[in-house]
């Protein structure tokens, strides 16, 4: 009776154990000096923000979101795979793994926690970054339209209709819940990213082959448009070929779904069907990367 016990308890579910598992985690990576990197991020965005005057109000603002986005992409790509690759070889060099899947503590749970702490810190830091983003776009807005209305007062037209039509005008580049959105756009693909390293970690012989496919799959992931339309319409490639690239398709995600700071950077707006589509595509990556990743997780010897 007593091991039937604690065979059903070994097999229960653990909210407790993965959140412990996935804090853990965090605190391992924050040893990445992720901090230093948020330093530069906001140094980056403030440059961002307070060079190239000469350009007209709209580019300012455009740059300012361009340039700051193209680091929240950065940062984000960058520590899904680092993060990700180094987490199961880490733990089998501390021999931290045996620790753990004795305890005992089902293979499926070491996986969800460690991802899970993955997408902590990922979310975590982005979402301070989008704090200091917002604080230096809603600074470089004001003082524009402080600047333009002065300039209207020079010119005695300052009429409600003029002073209201800069507003808008300026408040459509500036910040918007789309900076937001935009954000969470980032974060989406950062966390279907971390997941295929799982799943590459789950059966790789190093940490180098890891980042290298990972690598290799997010920039294919970026242009699978390109590679799904030669799959379907060109009739004159090899069979060999086309299997090779219907196999890309499969496995590789379509990063581009996550793809929305153009619209974000022209003043768009992102609508909620098109967030919720993005959170439900990036939902049945992480759910199919992370049960595949188990599958080669628990038949692999340690």
């Amino acid at each position: 009776m007593t091991e039937s016990i604690t065979t059903q308890k070994y097999k229960a579910f653990s909210v407790i154990r993965i959140w412990t598992l996935a804090a853990n985690t965090v605190t391992q990576l924050l040893r990445m000096r992720i901090l230093a990197f948020l330093t530069v991020f906001s140094l980056i965005a403030i440059a961002a923000g307070f060079s190239f005057p000469t350009m007209s109000p709209e580019q300012q603002l455009k740059l300012l979101k361009d340039v700051s986005f193209g680091s929240l992409q950065i940062f984000s790509i960058v520590i899904a795979i680092a993060a990700t690759s180094i987490l199961i070889p880490k733990d089998l060099e501390d021999r931290t793994l045996y620790t753990i899947l004795s305890k005992p503590v089902p293979r499926y749970e070491y996986l969800i926690g460690k991802l899970l702490g993955v997408l902590l810190l990922i979310g975590g830091g982005l979402l301070i970054m989008d704090l200091i983003l917002s604080a230096v776009i809603w600074i470089k807005q004001s003082l524009i339209i402080t600047g333009q209305i002065a300039a209207l007062k020079q010119e005695q037209s300052a009429t409600p209709e003029n002073v209201a039509a800069i507003k808008m005008i300026i408040g459509k580049y500036g910040l918007t819940w789309g900076v937001h959105a935009g954000v969470f756009a980032v974060f989406l693909k950062a966390s279907v990213i971390a997941a295929l390293s799982l799943l590459i970690s789950s059966f790789a012989s190093s940490t180098l082959f890891t980042i290298v496919v990972a690598f290799a799959f997010t920039i294919i992931g970026h242009g699978q448009q390109l590679l799904r339309d030669w799959f379907l319409h060109d009739t004159l490639s090899s069979g060999f070929g086309k299997i090779i690239s219907g196999l890309v398709v499969i496995i590789c995600p379509d990063l581009k779904l996550f793809d929305v700071v153009d619209k974000v950077i022209t003043g768009e707006i992102i609508s909620a069907v098109t967030l919720a589509s993005m959170g439900g595509m990036a939902t049945l990556y992480i759910v199919g990367y992370t049960a595949t990743a188990y599958l080669f997780f628990v038949d692999k010897e340690l």
